[in-house]
């Protein structure tokens, strides 16, 4: 099995260390390199095309929200975790909206790491209920419209694909998906890779980003 290849991204010597040596006693995870600050990030990743790229929010020169952006613009195969001091804020959700797939406090669990580098390698997004309910009431704060309609810009979409939208929304995982539509997850990994291609979306935190900005789901208020 190929090692997942990892790009670590801090303006900190001492944490890109302690990254390198929790990441390395992985047998399945490889660091290909280390970057200083956002600059040095977009060039690294395109030199590199490492699989993550494991980015500091806060960096000088060039912070980590407009690097996310950069790379995503070039269309890298290169999937982005957030590394943030604060839990979700501003910031975090304007890296998500630049092309971020999943982010993680900096004090949290060294498996929690490791996990989050394993689940977006593999093609998904780190994305639970509490924190799908957060971002999405983040985009109320932020003032994006809600509908109560089906927007016309989802209009490509099938309705079982809305369905299972919907459910993305909520957080569910595809095997809740699955048994709440009565389907199989095979089904369900199909649909959400034609709601990905419909709309050019990187994964399903794009997808839930997407389903708030047209105004198909409404939070529920501050939690």
């Amino acid at each position: 099995m190929q090692a997942i290849r990892v790009l670590l991204v801090d303006d900190q010597p001492m944490i890109r260390t302690g990254f390198r040596l929790i990441l390395e006693a992985e047998p399945d995870i490889t660091v290909v390199g280390e970057a200083a600050d956002g600059v040095a990030a977009v060039e690294s990743a395109r030199s590199l095309r490492p699989d993550i790229v494991l980015m500091d929010i806060r960096m000088p020169n060039m912070d980590g929200v407009e690097a996310t952006r950069r790379i995503a613009e070039t269309g890298s195969p290169s999937r982005i975790v957030i590394l943030t001091t604060f839990d979700l804020d501003a910031h975090v959700v304007d890296a998500l909206r630049a092309g971020a797939s999943a982010f993680l406090v900096k004090d949290g669990p060294a498996d929690s790491l490791v996990g989050a580098i394993r689940t977006v390698a593999a093609g998904d997004a780190v994305l639970s209920p509490r924190v799908t309910h957060r971002l999405l009431d983040r985009f109320a704060h932020l003032g994006a419209p809600a509908s109560p309609d089906v927007p016309s810009r989802l209009g490509a979409l099938t309705s079982r694909e809305l369905d299972v939208l919907r459910a993305l929304t909520r957080g569910l995982s595809n095997a809740e998906i699955a048994l709440e539509l009565g389907v199989g997850e095979t089904t369900v990994k199909t649909h959400i890779a034609h709601i990905l291609e419909k709309y050019g979306l990187r994964d399903r935190v794009q997808a839930v980003i997407l389903a708030y900005d047209c105004g198909l789901v409404v939070p529920r208020g501050p939690r």
